[in-house]
């Protein structure tokens, strides 16, 4: 029971909270109609506790390709349900002792912290709907590509952590990846977890076992930080997410935890794999749903290779040197 001692607070919280919501307001009539939401993330929220991609990575592509909802309320809606999905399975790693590299929630967190603002602001109204779903689908996919290149190496450098002492260079690399992966994140309501992973696995070589929980506690973060901005700030919080919110919230502050420990027992290339089956089949279910159009293909193409070559160029991972236990 102690490894639950952070988790099972906040879930009783949650529950009650969602309880009281129920019972004293006319909502439920809404939530059960939201059921599909919630069959959604049962696979969401496991998926998002147990890998670097976020609940949000599979919420966003479900509800603006298959459930053709906007992709600005599918992306308050990731903000929202990783509020309580990501955080439950953060406090469980937390209070389980998961290895977990600190400073590589610190440090992204701070510059994540402006590009949420920079990309809401200065980014996001520059989108169309539809290059939108194929940006996250098509980003996903050399994210996957670049991974997979490293783990092919079989003299790939496996580390436990970041250096001991940061550099200075060290700390702008966190901090510049944290301000990239805020702007991603503030398209799809996801985005920090994966763009970190990568530098943290590529840049760095760090185990993917440490690498993944290490990024689903900064995701908690950043996420509530997303939920604030669009709830209270901008105030664009909109009844469907509203509706399928509370039918999914009772679903996800199980099965986070609930893949965030099932990880904790699986093999790095296990980890891995994962991952890579996860992103295609986003990948051919976005073209499938959306159109094998030129357009599509061609738009796709350029952002898989220049994301695909950005990962090339930040991978590092043989040629490290061996660092001191």
């Amino acid at each position: 029971m102690r490894g639950l001692r952070f988790y099972l607070p906040y879930a009783t919280f949650v529950l009650v909270g969602l309880a009281i919501v129920y019972t004293t307001t006319d909502v439920l009539p809404y939530v059960l109609a939201s059921w599909p939401a919630a069959v959604a993330m049962v696979f969401g929220s496991f998926i998002g506790g147990a890998s670097a991609e976020g609940g949000g990575a599979i919420a966003f592509p479900v509800f603006t390709l298959i459930f053709k909802i906007a992709p600005a309320s599918a992306r308050n809606f990731s903000f929202a349900i990783q509020s309580v999905g990501m955080v439950s399975a953060s406090l469980m790693i937390i209070g389980r002792g998961i290895p977990i590299e600190k400073r590589a929630i610190f440090y992204p967190a701070i510059g994540a912290v402006f590009g949420l603002l920079i990309g809401t602001y200065g980014v996001v109204p520059l989108l169309n709907p539809t290059m939108t779903k194929l940006f996250f689908v098509s980003l996903w996919m050399s994210f996957g590509i670049g991974l997979w290149r490293a783990n092919r190496n079989a003299s790939r450098i496996v580390r436990k952590g970041l250096p001991p002492v940061l550099t200075q260079r060290d700390v702008f690399n966190l901090i510049g990846i944290g301000v990239l992966g805020g702007i991603v994140t503030s398209i799809f309501g996801n985005g920090i977890c994966m763009v970190t992973f990568c530098l943290l696995t590529l840049w760095y070589g760090i185990d993917e076992r440490i690498a993944t929980p290490t990024s689903v506690v900064l995701m908690s973060v950043i996420t509530v930080c997303g939920f604030f901005l669009h709830a209270v700030v901008i105030q664009d919080f909109g009844p469907i997410e509203y509706h399928t919110w509370l039918a999914a919230a009772p679903v996800v502050v199980f099965f986070s935890p609930l893949g965030a420990f099932t990880i904790s027992f699986w093999k790095r290339l296990s980890i891995a794999r994962l991952l890579y089956t996860i992103i295609t089949v986003q990948l051919i279910g976005a073209f499938y749903v959306l159109g094998f159009t030129f357009e599509n293909l061609m738009f796709s193409a350029v952002v898989i290779i220049l994301g695909t070559w950005l990962m090339i160029k930040i991978d590092r991972s043989s040629n490290l040197p061996e660092q001191a236990p």
